[in-house]
Parts: C-alpha cells; sequence; structure tokens
C-alpha cells in the first residue's frame, strides 16, 4: 500500500480519480494499492514564543534565538490567545492514520519550495521515517500527471529545496518575531509588525510616496510646429525650454513671421524589437493590474484556479522559458487556440514553420518552466478566468512570433535660430506586435508618420504655439511597479560587482509577493488610492522608525534571497546561512530597542459624551477612557482615513471638512461632512439632503 498526500482536496481527488483510488473516506480517498489524503495548506508550522516559555513582549527576553525550533500544529486567534486549529488537528491525525497503514510516501504537494516544505514539516512533525518519492509536475492534465508516476523521483533529490524552505520560514520568524516585538516595546504603545521582506517592501512604498509629495514641480514653456507635407500633418518640438512664458511667447512671435523651418538632418535607423517571453508569475500580476486593474494576489488566485481546472500549467513559476522536450509540444497547444474566440484572430498571425524558438533555454527553466496553456481548451470560464487565459494565450502567441522590425526616422529642423526635433516611425514587418495589434507600449511616446524629407527642404508653418509644461515627480507606485521593484531590487545597490551578483534576484519570490502586498494591507500600513499605493500615517510612522535600520534595506533581502537559492542548488550551507540570521535578529534587536517610533502630536480633546475625561487617540479608533462612557469614533470611516485634524474638528466643531472619496456598501463613492449632534452621535451630511446615520 502506498499513501499519497497532496497539498489539497481538489489535487488529491484529480490523482486518485486517475490511480482508480474512488472510495471515499473520512479525509482520505482509498483504492487500488494507494490511499489519497491532503493537507490543508501548512498544517504544521514553526512553534510561537509563548511555546518557549516567552508570554508577552518582554524586554529582557529579546532576542528569542529557539535552539532547536519547536513545530506545531497550526494556531489560530481566539480572543486574545492563539490555540491549535480543530480543522487542522483532525486532518493530520487522518495523515498519520494513513502513512501508518503504509510502507511508502509518494509527495503530492505543489512543486516548489513551500509546497515541500508542507510535506516535511508533516513529516517531521509525525517523526515518520517511511521511505518517500516526489510527484514532480508542472500541470493537473492526465498526460502530466500519468508521466509523472511514470517517472517518480527519490524524495532526497528535493532535499536542497527543503532546506532553502526551512531556512525562509526560521529567518522570518527570527526577524519577524524579534524586530515586531523590539519595535512595540520601544514605541510604548499600540503594536507594530516589521518582516524580513515585508518592511524593505514598505520602505520602497514610503520612499517612492515622499519623494511625491515633495517633488518641487516647475513649469516651463516649449514651442510646437505643425507642419503639413503631401498630404500629411505632422508636428515638430522646439529643443528650447523656456522658464519665462514672455522669452517663449516673443520668440513665437518671430518664428510665426518667418513663416517657414528648414530640415537640418535626416537620420534613419531600423529597429528589431524582440518579442515578449512567456510569462512567470509576477510578470502575468503586473500585465493583469496594468491592463485590468486586478491586485497580485486576485491574479494569483484567478491563475491557481485555471491550474486546478487543468487548463494552464504550474502558476506560481519563476521562469520565463521552456526546456527543450516541451517544445515538441507548442505547435498542437496553439492549434487547439483555434477553437476559442477569443483567440482565433490571433492564431491566424502566426507564421507557422517559423515559431521563434527565443523561449527555449533548458539553463533558465527553474523548478517550472514558463506559463504556458494546456491541451485542455476551456469552453466556460468566469469572466475574470476568461481575461487571465487569454493574457496566457496571446503571450504565447507572441512569444512564438518573429521580431517586430521599425524604421525609426529623427529629424531636425530650424525656424529663426532655433532647433526642433521630431520623430517618425514606420512599420516595416509587425511581426509579434501583430497579434494583438498594438505597435506601441503604453507608457511610451505615441511616434508618428512622417512624409520622406531630405535636407535643406523647406516647411511651411501653419500653425505655432506656446506649450506649458510641467516636470513630473517620481510616479507612485500601482501594484505592477511595485512588483517590478521588487523583481528588481538588485539594480538598487550602488556596488557594481554586487549589482552584477544580484541581478535578476529580487525581494520575496513570485510565489510570495502577492501575499507580502496584502500583509502590508492588513498590517493598515498602505492602501489604494484610484491604482497607486499610499502608505498610510501608521506605515509612515514604521517607515520613519526604521528607514536607516538594515531591515529596510532592499538590497540585504535581495542577497538573502539569493543566499537561499545557494542553498536550493547544495551550493550553500543552511546552517551557515541560519546563523547568519541569529546575529542579524540579534543586531536588528538592539538596534530597534533603542528607536521609538514619532508620534504625531496629539491634540487634548475632552469626550463629546460625558464631558469630564480626555479622549484617547489610537491609531485606528479615538475613544473615552471611561468604560461607563465607552464613546468611540473610528479613524477609518467609508475607506477613507480621518486625519487627527479631522478627530479635533469634529469634537470641538461638530463637523468635519468636507470628506472625499468615501465607499459606500454598493461600491460607491460619494464626498460628505461627519457631522456630530449634541448626544455625541455622528452621522453623514451631504450638500442639500438630510443626514443620515453612520
Amino acid at each position: 500500500m502506498k499513501a499519497i498526500i497532496a497539498e489539497k482536496p481538489s489535487v488529491a481527488r484529480e490523482i486518485a480519480t486517475l490511480l482508480g483510488a474512488t472510495e471515499k473516506r473520512d479525509g482520505y480517498l482509498a483504492g487500488n494499492g494507494y490511499e489519497v489524503t491532503w493537507a490543508l495548506g501548512h498544517l504544521v508550522g514553526l512553534a510561537m514564543p509563548e511555546d518557549y516559555g516567552v508570554s508577552g513582549f518582554q524586554r529582557e527576553a529579546l532576542p528569542i534565538l529557539p535552539d532547536p525550533f519547536i513545530l506545531t500544529v497550526r494556531k489560530i486567534k481566539k480572543d486574545k490567545s492563539y490555540v491549535p486549529d480543530s480543522g487542522a488537528l483532525k486532518q493530520l491525525k487522518i495523515i498519520e492514520q494513513v502513512i501508518g497503514r503504509c510502507d511508502s510516501i509518494i509527495v503530492a504537494t505543489d512543486a516548489g519550495r513551500e509546497g515541500e516544505l508542507i510535506f516535511r514539516y508533516i513529516y517531521e512533525y509525525l517523526k515518520c521515517r517511511k521511505p518517500f518519492e516526489r510527484l514532480w509536475i508542472s500541470s493537473l492534465t492526465e498526460k502530466a500527471i500519468k508521466q509523472g508516476f511514470d517517472n517518480l523521483k527519490a524524495g532526497n533529490e528535493f532535499d536542497g529545496l527543503y532546506r532553502a524552505g526551512q531556512g525562509r520560514s526560521k529567518a522570518d520568524w527570527l526577524v519577524g518575531i524579534n524586530a515586531s516585538q523590539a519595535l512595540s516595546i520601544s514605541a510604548g504603545r499600540g503594536v507594530y509588525s516589521l518582516g524580513r521582506v515585508q518592511t524593505p517592501t514598505l520602505a520602497l512604498i514610503c520612499k517612492r510616496y515622499l519623494e511625491n509629495r515633495d517633488f518641487a514641480v516647475k513649469k516651463y514653456f516649449q514651442i510646437q510646429l505643425e507642419h503639413r507635407k503631401e498630404f500629411t500633418d505632422f508636428k515638430s518640438l522646439s529643443k528650447t525650454k523656456w522658464d519665462d512664458r514672455k522669452l517663449a511667447d516673443d520668440t513665437l512671435k518671430a518664428i510665426q513671421r518667418n513663416g517657414t523651418a528648414t530640415v537640418t538632418a535626416v537620420e534613419t535607423k531600423s529597429v528589431s524589437e524582440q518579442p515578449p517571453l512567456l510569462f512567470d508569475l509576477t510578470g502575468l500580476q503586473k500585465e493583469a493590474n496594468k491592463r485590468a486593474s486586478y491586485t497580485a494576489e486576485e491574479t494569483l488566485n484567478i491563475a491557481q484556479s485555471l491550474y486546478e481546472k487543468k487548463f494552464i500549467t504550474y502558476p506560481r513559476t519563476g521562469s520565463k522559458y521552456i526546456p527543450e522536450d516541451i517544445w515538441s509540444e507548442i505547435p498542437a497547444l496553439v492549434r487547439n487556440l483555434e477553437a476559442r474566440a477569443s483567440c482565433k484572430k490571433a492564431v491566424g498571425k502566426v507564421k507557422w514553420g517559423r515559431f521563434n524558438k527565443r523561449i527555449v533555454n533548458d539553463v533558465k527553466v527553474t523548478d517550472h518552466h514558463g506559463l504556458l496553456i494546456t491541451e485542455k481548451i476551456p469552453s466556460e470560464l468566469t469572466a475574470h478566468e476568461n481575461v487571465i487565459y487569454d493574457m496566457i494565450a496571446h503571450r504565447l502567441l507572441e512569444a512564438l512570433s518573429p521580431a517586430c522590425t521599425k524604421e525609426i526616422t529623427d529629424i531636425g529642423l530650424q525656424a529663426f535660430h532655433y532647433d526642433f526635433t521630431l520623430k517618425g516611425c514606420k512599420i516595416l514587418e509587425a511581426g509579434w506586435r501583430g497579434i494583438k495589434e498594438k505597435f506601441t507600449d503604453e507608457d511610451s511616446e505615441p511616434v508618428q508618420e512622417l512624409p520622406e524629407l531630405k535636407v535643406n527642404d523647406e516647411l511651411k508653418i501653419k500653425q505655432a504655439s506656446v506649450q506649458e509644461k510641467k516636470t513630473k515627480p517620481p510616479v507612485l507606485y500601482t501594484e505592477a511597479g511595485l512588483l517590478s521593484a521588487m523583481e528588481n531590487a538588485g539594480k538598487e545597490t550602488h556596488n557594481e560587482d554586487e549589482r552584477k551578483a544580484l541581478k535578476d534576484i529580487g525581494i520575496g519570490t513570485p510565489a510570495t509577493r502577492a501575499s507580502i502586498i496584502e500583509t502590508l494591507f492588513k498590517r493598515d500600513y498602505i492602501r489604494r488610492e484610484k491604482k497607486s499605493l499610499i502608505p498610510t500615517h501608521k506605515g509612515l510612522q514604521v517607515y520613519g522608525a526604521v528607514k536607516d535600520k538594515k531591515i529596510a534595506d532592499v538590497t540585504m533581502t535581495a542577497e538573502w534571497e539569493m543566499a537561499l537559492q545557494k542553498i536550493e542548488n547544495n551550493e550553500a550551507d543552511a546552517g551557515t546561512f541560519h546563523r547568519e540570521m541569529e546575529a542579524y535578529a540579534t543586531s536588528i534587536t538592539r538596534e530597534l530597542l533603542d528607536t521609538g517610533i514619532a508620534d504625531e502630536k496629539q491634540p487634548e480633546l475632552n469626550c463629546p459624551k460625558c464631558k469630564s475625561r480626555q479622549l484617547l487617540v489610537w491609531n485606528k479608533v479615538v475613544k473615552c477612557p471611561d468604560e461607563a462612557c465607552n464613546w468611540l469614533q473610528f479613524r477609518t470611516v467609508c475607506g477613507v482615513p480621518l486625519s487627527v485634524a479631522d478627530i479635533e474638528s469634529l469634537v470641538t466643531k461638530g463637523k468635519t471638512s468636507l470628506i472625499k472619496g468615501m465607499k459606500s456598501n454598493s461600491g460607491n463613492k460619494f464626498n460628505a461632512y461627519i457631522v456630530m449632534n449634541d448626544k455625541a452621535e455622528t452621522s453623514f451630511e451631504f450638500d442639500n439632503r438630510k443626514p443620515k446615520r453612520k
């Protein structure tokens, strides 16, 4: 009898059906010599400080450096303490019984670092010593599962993967627990959360926000000329930028009197744009955020659903390539797409027999290859699944297409001794850009088609105008922009050798970046403003405390990711990494214990209800300390945070200024004042409308 352990019930059912294990039991399926059971994510994890006898936040107990670490069943919060999850306890008992009845184990958790860790922590916790093999697959199609079972791998081949997962798990514990407790203790009030990857990510958002907020916008002026030749209209722009509007206006008049511009330079070059590679998870998340405003977590969840329905390959991949042995399957995948209405037109543009092989690279395939569709073409999907599926399908078609060839022409003009420039573009061969008929990127300047121009040609000026422009601040991060910054964190270092070493190493992994961003939302460190990510007051407080500390250093976190990759590849020692993380946790704990959180100046406000006690102004609420009175006002109303000035105005004047961008339960945005009556009850006040109780 063989035991098979999958990561979740849906995957276990797929495997069990294929193997003929069709008898349903409590928590597992049996038959044909197999018992197929499942984990429910991380059933077992590292124990919390209280399991080592450290309760509460104690300065003298820090840093906490468990030796050895203890494994416990997953816990959930109940009241003010954590208790074992009853569902996890039950399923773990079932896994123990299944393993006990079987001679050997087949590991079928997700084929990646976290999937390996999920199984190994269960195996270790149960003190199991039975032999195990590994099912390593990149899709859940019947064909892929059968091939996987025909080519089961020895369990010890993945020891490096386990050690990397365990190293990541312990490093996150050491840094997260110690740093969070140290900062909370030094702050003296409130609980603050820090993390090995979470804090550098917050630092990226805060740094960009402050650069944007403090940017001094400057006006400048350029002159634009409009021309026409051979029935083609086109425009040129002055090289000179004037700070003074009057000087620009005076120059404009002189140019208009002159009436013509002379071509002084014509430079034409051919540019070849290679097609994009396949999506890895981060690439898909960035594209989905740009095109459809999906969050990173939403994209991952949709892709995971498509994977479990067998329509795409394993989504948590960090590679954009496929191995040579998959190449022969690509034509059939493309041909199948002809049956999908949303892809049929694009498939018709593919050059059969001339597929581009840029995506084939055995060396650059990591645990899993780039995202592909499978041979199973969907007929019924949700609207969101259709969007993500089509993105992956169209990207495959683009990747297989030839380069896009363009002719770029740079023209220099002179009008009344002033130099002007214009750029033209002609598509010579559409190549991959013809798949979706998009010939320029959204974030690039639109390029105009030009008539044939030669040096010394005289061009009449149809019209001339002064264009008022402004210098632009660094753009606020969207999720797509933040994912790029996390992915390319190694570029932040100023040391050339380090930058080369950290090339293509980011902070977090493709599989974890979405959860890191979501954690920042849960901690109330960031919020969304349209598509932009904005730090909250609490987020800026934390950034202010740690911005000069190692824990906020993006490069250091990228170096840790590189170390974990080396451990995974059996090129570095996990013990050495762990000792370095202990030393780092000790160092950052000492730093943070001497650091305070800069508080905003709190106003002295009397309770509007009992009139006798001074209000406590916290990050999330403002409340009266008298339990008999118990007056309370939340600091976030309908998704919009209230500033201290808003609270002060509400309590002292009975009305805030106009609060903009609040969201109703139905998701509609509205603007309103928050007003308070004589009984200290608050409500909304709209223009020309009666107050509505909150």
